[in-house]
């Protein structure tokens, strides 16, 4: 860390902004953020509060950033050994530790503040335990303890739409959780094909994924299991009325689409279908929670079905 750096932290700042955006993995973020939205919009009949809203999404987003961020300072030895990860900041040198952490602790305070002041100590209270079961419990211990680390430890990413849903109810109640539930049956296959495209990688650091400890046959066939299991749990927002037909047949037409990615996964000779996979899981996600927004106001904007 240079003397500039210390003495001059903003200019720090200022001059790496895209180092620290990038620890937030702001993609990912996004994608949570959204989640959060959609569990917002679900859990009220009509249009949303905006202080609740408009803060709840920050604090939300700022304290998942922050476990990113820290994310990325406890994998640091991992990152810098991995192929996926070597161009990160820290292992490449343009951010160190302490600025991480001192970032990290920052951005997540802020948003705790946020939540409690301007939303209800019930959401900063999930929020932080999220951070801390992500940047803590799954990081530091699954991560290392066990091939199942991505199937237990997706309860943490599996949150936002509990958060969003707490943010403007003050309560956690079934439609919260079965959201909950939808993005925790989605993690394992999303992960386990991007852990199959990089098997190398994580057998290189001694990390127990699915696919290294197990093998890749093995792992195709839990994807398949999951993705079924997905398709089933995404029917129950409809069973339940929670959402109505338009939702119900984009469900059905994007688990399909699922299915068949999973299915692919099989043919040796496609080696280029775990990554395809993947990506398509991370649309996938974003598809189907964007239809459950569209279904939910729809009768708002008099469209009846």
């Amino acid at each position: 860390m240079t003397s500039t750096s210390l003495n001059n932290p903003v200019s720090h700042a200022l001059a790496h902004w895209r180092d620290y955006l990038e620890i937030t993995k702001p993609k990912v973020v996004l994608l949570l953020v959204f989640t959060a939205l959609v569990g917002m919009a679900l859990a009220v009949p009509g249009w949303l509060p905006l202080q609740q809203t408009f803060f709840g999404l920050v604090g939300i987003g700022l304290a998942s950033s922050s476990a990113a961020a820290i994310n990325h300072v406890i994998d640091q030895r991992t990152d810098a050994i991995m192929k996926r990860t070597e161009n990160r900041p820290i292992p490449q040198g343009a951010l160190s530790t302490r600025q991480c952490l001192i970032f990290a602790f920052f951005i997540g305070a802020l948003g705790m503040v946020l939540l409690v002041a301007f939303v209800n100590v019930l959401t900063a209270v999930l929020t932080f335990f999220s951070l801390i079961g992500y940047a803590v419990v799954y990081t530091v211990y699954l991560k290392r303890a066990t091939p199942q680390n991505i199937v237990i430890g997706g309860a943490a990413g599996a949150m936002p739409p509990v958060l969003g849903w707490a943010a403007v109810t003050g309560e956690v109640t079934a439609g919260a959780l079965l959201l909950f539930l939808i993005v925790f049956v989605w993690t394992p296959p999303h992960f386990w094909a991007l852990a199959i495209h990089r098997r190398d990688d994580y057998a290189k650091v001694d990390i127990p994924m699915l696919p290294v400890t197990h093998g890749i046959p093995f792992t195709r066939v839990q994807i398949m299991l999951y993705t079924v299991l997905l398709v089933i749990v995404t029917v129950f927002p409809y069973l339940i009325q929670m959402n109505g037909l338009f939702y119900l047949i984009g469900a059905l037409v994007l688990g399909a689409r699922f299915l068949f990615h999973a299915w692919k996964l099989f043919d040796d000779t496609a080696e280029r279908q775990p990554i395809k996979t993947f990506v398509f899981s991370i649309n996938y996600l974003m598809w189907l929670f964007g239809v459950m927004l569209v279904d939910h106001y729809l009768p708002l904007l008099g469209f009846h079905y």
